[in-house]
């Protein structure tokens, strides 16, 4: 075993494709050598997507992935009654053919479908800080709003495409925080239902609008609904990772963190830390889909132009999961709202909402989404969801049942990464594309276009070709 390690290393620098790197640690002097045309780092749904991907052209690929399962925020339950699928995750996706022919790969049948409750509900309207209700309070009509709204995203059809394709000077409108450009154009209508949708965004009138127009560039229905969207029939989006890493077999690394890294001007050579030991994966190329904070890249051999634009970075905290023993019927909703701040939009850290199953025939069962503008530790979000819910029980609001019981549970920190309006001001987008390709490095994920997996399959479906190049 140690002359064959040994012999494709000596080929492999021979070849001049990579450098000579540092050897590891002494107790693992001889790790495992595997040579691929193409490493993935980030199993979510960019670095899935991208292996799939090269192996349809014929490429061979490795794909690392810190977590047990692939999917990122592709986040399923399975509830032990009645064995049906909970996505709690991703739940939605629009009915264009970069979907269906992603779904179709895999024989996964897709249903029409927007992530409603699959029952008629009732919505209580909360303020979580004291858990009372507001009585009379009445969803603003974003109607008439959203046709201003959809006038304003229309003059941005650069928006509307996947990564940042910014004009140079970036429109000042698109600059200055999302709250000033509400009033500016008397969108006060819209603001709420856009916090629903855009969860995670953290103080939402503070980020730039260019976020805000850039995510959310395809109004509703005026009921609220997505005017064309599929979720899949077994509600399951899991399923797809599932199939994927029975496909990759070997190919695929969980459980796995990059130790060590060295891109050359011909090769890279990735040191990883799996289950098993450390590995050595040999590659052509490099493609990189976790979030670039800077704090995810350690081991990583970033160039001063990757530093200097990554520690630009600022990201919001989003936790979702499933509540059972909550005491609230299946049929309520609970939304948080604040009637003393604008808008009526509740402060952070908080819950958006209590939800109902998009699932039929599940009960029990609340969908929880929470966010804050910080990182906060699994135990802190818990225990703010179980307090919120001791305090409608205080208010005589809902009797709800005095021991909860996280039955799912996951966070998406570091979430919707942006950087000031100075620094797109002054070309931090145009820069950032100009990564691509550099060192034998391309960069895909949320951070290259948006929160949206339609949109990021789309994206790096358009790296696919220099890659496998």
């Amino acid at each position: 075993m140690l002359v064959a390690v040994v012999s494709v290393l000596l080929a492999f620098f021979a070849s001049g494709r990579v450098a000579a790197f540092p050897s590891p640690s002494a107790t693992h002097r001889h790790p495992s050598v595997v040579t691929r045309d193409v490493c993935i780092i980030g199993g979510g749904s960019s670095g899935t997507y991208a292996a799939i991907g090269l192996r349809d052209r014929g490429k061979s690929v490795a794909l690392i992935e810190a977590q047990s399962v692939l999917g990122g925020h592709t986040n399923t339950y399975t509830d032990p009654a009645t064995s049906r699928k909970v996505d709690y995750g991703v739940v939605v996706f629009p009915n264009i053919s970069t979907v269906t022919s992603y779904f179709g790969r895999f024989d996964i049948p897709l249903t029409p479908g927007d992530g409603s409750p699959s029952a008629a509900v009732e919505n209580y309207y909360v303020d979580f800080r004291t858990g009372k209700n507001i009585t009379g309070y009445t969803h603003p009509d974003p109607t008439a709003a959203f046709r201003t709204y959809a006038a304003q995203v229309a003059k941005y059809p650069f928006l509307n495409t996947p990564g940042w394709h910014l004009p140079d000077p970036v429109p000042e409108d698109l600059l200055i925080p999302f709250g000033d450009f509400v009033e500016k154009y008397k969108l006060d209508g819209v603001v709420s239902t856009i916090n629903q949708y855009a969860q995670g965004f953290g103080d939402l009138l503070s980020m730039p609008t260019l976020y805000v127009l850039k995510y959310f560039n395809v109004p509703p229905r005026p009921s609220g609904v997505l005017s064309t969207s599929l979720t899949t029939a077994r509600y399951d989006s899991s399923e797809m990772y599932e199939m994927a890493k029975e496909e990759f077999g070997e190919d695929v690394f969980l459980n796995s963190k990059v130790v060590a890294m060295n891109r050359n001007g011909r090769g890279v050579k990735i040191t990883i830390r799996t289950p098993q030991g450390l590995k050595i994966i040999l590659a052509k190329k490099l493609v990189i889909s976790i979030p670039p904070v800077l704090s995810n890249l350690k081991g990583f051999d970033l160039s001063d132009a990757e530093r200097g634009l990554f520690r630009q970075f600022r990201s919001e905290a989003y936790y979702t999961g499933l509540l059972r023993n909550t005491g609230i019927p299946d049929d309520i909703v609970i939304n948080n709202v604040a009637t003393d701040r604008p808008y009526n939009l509740p402060p952070g850290p908080g819950l958006y909402a209590l939800f109902a199953l998009s699932t039929p025939n599940v009960t029990g069962l609340k969908d929880v989404k929470f966010g804050a503008s910080t990182a906060l530790s699994d135990r802190a979000v818990k225990a703010s969801i179980v307090s919120a819910l001791s305090k409608l029980r205080t208010a005589g609001t809902i009797p709800t049942a005095s021991t909860p019981e996280f039955v799912a549970y996951n966070s998406h920190t570091p979430y919707q990464l942006h950087v000031s309006a100075d620094a797109i001001r002054a070309g931090f987008y145009k820069n950032l594309t100009a990564l691509q390709g550099q060192r034998n490095t391309w960069w895909t994920g949320a951070a290259f276009s948006k929160h949206s997996s339609s949109d990021l399959w789309a994206f790096t479906e358009g790296l696919m070709p220099d890659v496998a190049a």
